[in-house]
């Protein structure tokens, strides 16, 4: 709790003297308006949502979504990206000020030119210009975003799963994976989903954890969701690390108490056409820093130890390294979620994706073992670039 207070004063910080520098760049009342009122109302508006989350007072739904996603994309990109920006410029801005001082000292005095008289100067311009781009980034990006979070696609794989039983080929699965039912995923689009979901009349639909973004108040309306879910064999959920941010202790109690199969480091046997299933749910590994990995694989080899002889395994792991010990294991087929397909992308290779994690979208195969991880069909950050939200469906077959 210490780091988010001190995060959350860092960024007020910054609001503070982004504020202060965009104001003395400008020498028009109109740009010191405009940045006055994008400032202030950012800073009221992050308050105003981290009060409100802390308080547990709902603030943060009463605000417009277009509002709530105006401060998510100033804050956790422009904010950064602006001070990043302004401190490469910065030996440059001071170079050129003593530069700009030492001539005026060496120049006389003129008048200025007629042609000039009611124009901007080019230093007004390049400070007006200065401190109405932050206002325009984060507008625009919000509605690129807000239009965005109604639209998912459906990502299809065929797996050709070697020594998979006979009577499993041709079995089909819904992958679901980060709803994160909440602030930015709400309204029209959870129908949406639960719509294209039962009509791909998948075999089994797996969920593959972060069904709530971070409030339990929203869990009711998560599970109303998994229960309009139709599968010919069940759906079956794991839990995710935004499942746990509120309270993870009664997270799970509720869910366990809900009648919806979760599996918290368990396993259960479906029979799907006359063959058995077993799914193997990980819990979500709450070690953190340069430890996770070892203790996500220890925690994949201890569910591990429950596998069934002559049932055709699949591991449901919110956290894709999670990958390492099942392919080490000889598991067929592990599902993952968790990335969000890097969120921001410059293309395929390069962006957050493989900046945070060894698997991040799509299929991986290492040996027979494969991989499939999810860009998750919610958002917990409102705006996707080359990473777009999406339902899985995964055909199985036998080669």
């Amino acid at each position: 709790m210490s780091f988010i207070f001190i995060f959350i004063g860092l960024m007020l910080l910054l609001d503070l003297l982004w504020w202060w520098l965009l104001a003395r760049l400008t020498f028009s009342r109109s740009a010191r308006l405009v940045v006055g009122i994008f400032m202030a109302t950012q800073m009221l508006g992050l308050i105003w949502l981290i009060g409100g989350r802390l308080l547990q007072r709902g603030w943060d739904r009463a605000l417009p979504k277009f509002a709530i996603t105006a401060i998510f994309i100033w804050h956790f990109m422009g904010l950064g990206l602006f001070s990043a920006v302004g401190i490469a410029l910065l030996p440059i801005f001071v170079i050129w000020k003593i530069a700009s001082r030492n001539r005026d000292r060496g120049a006389l005095k003129t008048t200025s030119s007629p042609n000039n008289a009611g124009g901007l100067s080019r230093r007004e311009f390049l400070g007006f210009a200065a401190a109405i781009a932050p206002p325009l980034f984060t507008l625009s990006l919000s509605s690129v975003a807000l239009r965005q979070l109604n639209h998912f696609r459906v990502r299809r794989f065929v797996l050709p799963i070697r020594n998979l039983p006979s009577d499993l080929d041709g079995t089909t699965i819904a992958q679901v994976s980060d709803i994160h039912v909440g602030r930015f995923t709400s309204g029209q689009v959870l129908k949406k989903m639960v719509n294209t979901v039962n009509e791909l009349r998948s075999d089994l639909i797996l969920l593959t954890g972060d069904l709530i973004n971070d409030s339990l108040t929203d869990l009711s309306e998560g599970l109303d969701l998994v229960r309009a879910m139709d599968a010919r064999f069940g759906s079956y959920l794991i839990e995710g690390n935004h499942d746990l941010i509120d309270n993870g202790p009664k997270f799970e109690s509720r869910v366990k108490a809900s009648g919806i199969p979760f599996l918290l480091d368990e396993s259960t046997i479906v029979q799907v056409r006359g063959a058995p299933i077993q799914l193997l749910g990980l819990s979500w590994t709450r070690t953190r820093g340069k430890e996770r990995d070892h203790a996500i694989s220890q925690s994949v080899r201890d569910l591990l130890r429950q596998q069934t002889a002559g049932a055709f395994p699949i591991l449901l792991a919110h956290h894709p390294h999670a990958f390492d010990a099942a392919s080490e294991a000889g598991l067929p087929l592990t599902l993952s979620g968790h990335t969000h397909g890097g969120q921001l992308m410059l293309n395929e290779q390069a962006g957050f994706g493989p900046a945070m994690f060894r698997y991040w979208s799509g299929l991986y195969e290492h040996r027979d073992s494969k991989l499939i991880v999810s860009n998750g069909v919610g958002n917990w950050f409102p705006l996707r670039i080359n990473a777009p939200a999406e339902i899985v469906h995964i055909t199985l077959r036998r080669s």
